[in-house]
């Protein structure tokens, strides 16, 4: 019975392909205690104080987007913006986020050493596939909840006792590092060796956001990441939610990373994006205690049915599957979501009354999602004290 356990389990990891914000992977219950309050980031509010950060500037404007040579700076803005149309028919910029960056991390960052740095990334994120997009959302979620906000989730090897943890379980179907090296050759033929694969993986996780958003949620991610130099497989499980976790659960691994229950609630609204396999369900389709909507359910299992064997995949969302938007949460509340995990979100007072209000107003969502996405950023970053900036983002330097 052992054994048998322990292979669904292992079935049941083998996981969702673009679940880019709670990666639908599991670790050993309980979950993890949750960090020392060192590595919590500082809330992320106008009013919090801030550390000058390593030789920032003050934030600036995203340079135009084109692919055309870079022109000289402009003035130094007096406050961060939405970044410039690159089509007529691009929406009008949103709110500014609030300008107080996390500590260690400034917005701005590469103003001097590489202005161009954030433009080459969104270029590359912009020619790369809507599924691609997803995927480099959940890529940033991956990196930086093992570690921190390190790109150690890009290394294919560190340590040479030890497989690196795009090699755990959870990370197998990750997608988008090709996007990633392309932003960091074009940068480094550029610039040089400045900026840091991690902040690549930042950016790259913000415009994915805007595009998939149909341009209307942007904002401005603090840098000054360095990237880390240890990646270990054996840290993925535990780190990263499985698709099968309690609300209680959710709320204890959030909290790990110094994320609240309604960063939680706010940060699972990407499933709104992506693909998953049908392993990281499949108990929902059998289960006469699931509450998923009968229609979905007969859907799903025939889209699921497979003569081979093979994990087929779906749409997390089957009613705006390329739309980043609130629709996740009204999925929820008509019990039309994949996961035991999207589920459970109703299981609480406080996760289930951030649902309905997210189902509720699209803007609110939107702008704590914003918010969120910089939170999270600021999990556990590198400094020069111990980090580097790599010259390739696969591997450490000296390698």
């Amino acid at each position: 019975m052992a054994k048998l356990t322990a292979a669904l389990t292992v079935l049941a990891l083998v996981a969702c392909v673009g679940r880019p914000c709670q990666a639908g992977y599991g670790y050993p219950n309980p979950m993890p205690s949750p960090s020392p309050p060192a590595s919590t980031p500082p809330p992320y509010t106008a009013t919090t104080p801030s550390p000058p950060p390593p030789a920032p500037v003050t934030p600036s404007t995203p340079p135009p987007y084109s692919t055309t040579t870079a022109s000289p700076p402009p003035p130094t803005p007096i406050a961060p913006s939405s970044p410039p149309p690159d089509t007529p028919s691009t929406p009008s910029p949103p709110p500014p986020t609030p300008s107080t960056p996390p500590t260690g991390l400034a917005v701005g960052y590469y103003q001097k050493t590489c202005y161009r740095a954030e433009n080459i990334v969104r270029e590359a994120v912009r020619d790369a596939s809507k599924g691609i997009m997803a995927g480099l959302i959940r890529l940033f979620f991956h990196d930086c909840f093992v570690r921190g906000c390190d790109a150690s989730v890009l290394l294919d090897t560190a340590d040479p006792n030890s497989a690196t943890e795009k090699f755990g379980i959870p990370n197998l179907s990750l997608r988008g590092f090709e996007v990633i090296d392309a932003a960091k050759a074009r940068i480094e033929k550029e610039c040089g060796n400045v900026v840091s694969c991690a902040d690549i993986v930042a950016f790259a996780g913000r415009d994915a956001t805007y595009f998939l958003s149909n341009k209307k949620v942007y904002f401005d991610m603090p840098a000054g990441r360095y990237d880390g130099r240890d990646s270990f497989i054996n840290e993925t499980l535990f780190n990263l939610p499985p698709p099968f976790a309690t609300v209680e659960q959710l709320k204890a691994g959030f909290a790990s990373k110094g994320l609240n229950a309604d960063e939680m609630v706010t940060l699972s609204g990407a499933h709104t994006i992506g693909i998953s396999h049908c392993s990281s369900f499949s108990d929902r389709l059998t289960s006469n205690s699931s509450d998923m909507d009968p229609t979905l359910k007969s859907t799903l299992q025939e889209e699921c049915q497979s003569n081979s064997g093979s994990d087929n995949t779906v749409v997390q969302d089957n009613k705006t599957p390329d739309n980043l938007d609130n629709m996740y949460y009204k999925n929820v509340l008509s019990h039309e979501v994949l996961f035991t995990s999207d589920a459970a979100l109703m299981m609480a007072t406080d996760t289930s009354d951030a649902v309905r209000a997210n189902a509720k107003d699209t803007n609110q969502w939107e702008e704590k999602f914003k918010a969120a996405m910089v939170r999270m950023g600021a999990i556990e970053v590198k400094t020069i004290a111990n980090g580097e900036i790599r010259r390739s983002c696969r591997v450490v330097n000296g390698n």
